[in-house]
């Protein structure tokens, strides 16, 4: 109801409002903004400014005719050899689940470091359930994962747990 109402007041009388907004003269343009300088002074320190600008400054071109960057760029090699030792570092994988997931294709073997998200699950999960069998260390060497990384998963990482609360 609110807004018929307030409608009604928008568009009332509103093609005479329009002509009478057209029909106006141009709008006044802004007042510009005052200087403290008169106008001549103002053009000849602009013209005092430009010249300081494309004025030769002779001690700091001695400068940089002293200067001689000599660069070479071993991070381009680096990343070729890297490539090659992720290659030969890889690990069968020792977990997966059945079937064809996602219509993804079945992975045989994961670098050395990784986990499949099957892999990291089951880890968890036997962890969870055993971890005097399955201990940090264990985990590491079966994975070939880093000691340090797989304490912090197994701190701040726990597999999915369905609790039914009763009613």
């Amino acid at each position: 109801m609110g807004a018929r109402v307030a409608r009604m007041f928008r568009n009332f009388n509103l093609e005479n409002r329009v002509h009478r907004e057209i029909s106006k003269e141009k709008p006044r343009v802004a007042p510009r903004h005052g200087t403290t300088l008169p106008p001549s002074a103002a053009s000849s320190h602009a013209v005092e400014t430009a010249e300081t600008v494309n004025q030769r400054n002779d001690p700091l071109l001695t400068l940089l005719r002293a200067v001689y960057v000599e660069s070479t760029d071993p991070a381009a090699e680096a990343p070729k050899e890297a490539v090659a030792d992720q290659a030969a570092e890889r690990r069968p994988l020792r977990f997966s689940l059945p079937g064809d997931l996602y219509g993804l294709v079945e992975l045989t073997d994961v670098p050395k470091g990784k986990l499949t998200i099957a892999e990291a699950l089951k880890a968890l999960s036997s962890h969870h359930r055993q971890p005097q069998t399955w201990t940090p260390g264990k985990i590491a060497q079966e994975y070939s994962l880093d000691l340090k990384d797989t304490k912090a998963l197994l701190e701040f990482f726990i597999p999915f747990q369905v609790q039914i609360i009763p009613p």
